[in-house]
């Protein structure tokens, strides 16, 4: 029989504005086993956590430690207790050496109170090689990847004699191969008795690593559930409460006029160091999803912003059909059919503080039906957000509501409602479902598809590469500034296949890559 090492029972957490973010929560956590939690954005997941690792306080209920009964006062008194929690987005110093990162708060020191590096080293060294999570402990963070990071981040936790650790969205930026190799380390933490709490949105992740599961859906939990007890497509319609796609080829239709509309050739772009993109060349069709896969940091974004017209490019052409359009404004770009879903949805996506009715008509706001000869036509900007609203499903009070107090999901659809009510012929969407729920992130994709059903050419760039796979007609990754493989009939190829170009340890030759450029 399993050791119980933690408990949630009964507990509610309610927000001093009245929101329910938890309602009546029960779950418990066994030793030496790895525990997913899941559920939309919003469901009260990141709430759950804050209160486990003592950054909240519940409103009602109890927390089981141990057999004993606990009430943390902050983050330090859970980490006495041995609870750590690895953040989503790194907690790391750049500049700063892994040895450094993993003791900041709880250095060594010698007799005359002096912080003892040489046993720091020792200490970090000995406790990497323990826990089989191998990086070089002098080594700054900034020259680490991702997966080394990720190490540093859990290593941090263990320095500190964490039994728990919560795991928050791990993978969000790891390779495939990263990915399976932070898995096979969580199965070692197992064995030695660890408990993992494993938060994330990728289901096929959760049933890949996990003994049990548990939905928490709207503030309550909806089930705790061996891994065998439910299937993938279960489990996603346990999260949203009904039914979903079992899959987005069967949406796609033929379109019969397959006219190039985005063509980008031999574009560069340079700093003093290096080519930050070398060469990029390839074309998008009308009626296709071109995906684009990567490693965060190998040039997508610098590529779709030089095509979006809010980034620089070195030299290159790009023509939006047919007409040259590097030089050109955004503005103008726009005014040729080209929509953009920019990564950064707070920070060039919406305007946070202003109204949802504002933002949804930002990209076209000097429309002749809604900029009046004297005065924005308030009455059709109300009639567009709501009909809107109703199409795209955002979740608001109001069309008077901030954007930046509606959920992330709900956001993010007020921007791809924005983009498509331009009627594009060509659509940038840059990791249009990064970090939303699973109900929020099958709307968006249905409407790309139907993007491309309608005629337009649809660019895709994510670091979802089953987002990449199912969505697309064709992929190119990018690798080191450069494409490394354009990738067609996409049946035949797995994550696994996408994850060694985007590592570079697969490449096309060149003359496979003139022959795919321009399919």
């Amino acid at each position: 029989m399993k050791e119980t090492i933690l408990e949630l029972r009964n507990i509610t957490k309610v927000y001093h504005n009245g929101v329910v973010a938890n309602r009546d929560i029960s779950i418990s956590f066994e030793k030496g086993e790895i525990h997913s939690i899941v559920g939309e954005n919003g469901a009260g997941k990141s709430t759950l956590m804050k209160i486990i690792y003592g950054i909240e306080s519940p409103s009602e209920g109890e927390i089981i430690h141990k057999g004993e009964k606990v009430k943390f006062r902050g983050s330090m008194e859970a980490i006495h207790a041995g609870i750590g929690m690895v953040h989503q987005h790194f907690m790391l110093i750049p500049t700063m050496s892994v040895v450094e990162n993993i003791i900041v708060g709880d250095e060594p020191s010698n007799i005359r109170g002096i912080v003892d590096y040489k046993e720091a080293v020792k200490r970090t060294r000995e406790l990497s090689e323990h826990y089989h999570l191998d990086v070089d402990v002098l080594s700054k963070i900034e020259d680490l990847s991702a997966g080394e990071k990720q190490k540093v981040e859990i290593l941090k936790t263990l320095y500190r004699n964490a039994e728990i650790i919560i795991l928050d969205e791990p993978t969000s930026v790891l390779t495939p191969q990263e990915t399976e190799t932070l898995f096979e380390e969580l199965f070692k933490l197992k064995e030695m008795g660890h408990t993992i709490i494993f938060i994330s949105h990728k289901l096929n992740e959760v049933k890949r690593i996990s003994d049990r599961i548990t939905v928490i859906r709207s503030g309550e939990c909806k089930g705790t559930f061996e891994n065998d007890e439910v299937d993938l497509l279960q489990l996603a319609e346990l999260i949203v409460g009904r039914k979903l796609l079992s899959s987005y080829s069967e949406l796609k239709k033929d379109v019969d006029d397959k006219k190039e509309i985005l063509r980008v050739e031999k574009l560069y772009l340079s700093n003093k160091e290096k080519n930050i993109l070398e060469n990029i060349s390839f074309s998008i069709r009308s009626g296709e999803i071109l995906g684009i896969a990567g490693v965060q940091g190998n040039g997508q974004s610098e590529l779709v912003r030089a095509i979006a017209g809010i980034g620089p490019m070195s030299s290159g052409e790009i023509s939006l059909s047919g007409q040259r359009i590097e030089k050109l404004s955004v503005k103008k770009r726009r005014e040729l059919g080209l929509s953009y879903i920019p990564e950064d949805r707070l920070g060039v996506g919406v305007a946070t503080t202003a109204p949802l009715c504002d933002n949804i008509i930002s990209s076209y706001y000097d429309r002749a039906d809604i900029n009046g000869h004297f005065f924005m036509d308030r009455r059709k900007i109300s009639e567009t957000a709501n009909n809107l609203i109703s199409k795209f499903t955002i979740r608001t009070n109001s069309i008077y509501t901030a954007v930046g107090d509606l959920s992330g999901g709900n956001m993010q659809k007020v921007v791809v409602a924005r983009e498509s009510n331009t009627d594009p012929i060509c659509m940038l969407a840059e990791q249009p479902t990064q970090g939303i729920d699973i109900g929020s992130s099958e709307y968006i994709r249905t409407q790309l598809i139907e993007m491309r059903n309608r005629g337009a050419a649809v660019l895709l760039i994510s670091a979802d590469l089953e987002e990449v796979l199912s969505l697309s007609d064709r992929v190119i990754v990018m690798y080191n500034g450069m494409i490394s493989a354009h990738l067609s009939n996409l049946d035949k190829i797995s994550t696994n296949d996408l994850g060694l170009y985007m590592l570079g340890i697969r490449k096309q030759t060149s003359d496979e890559l003139k022959e795919a450029l321009y399919e």
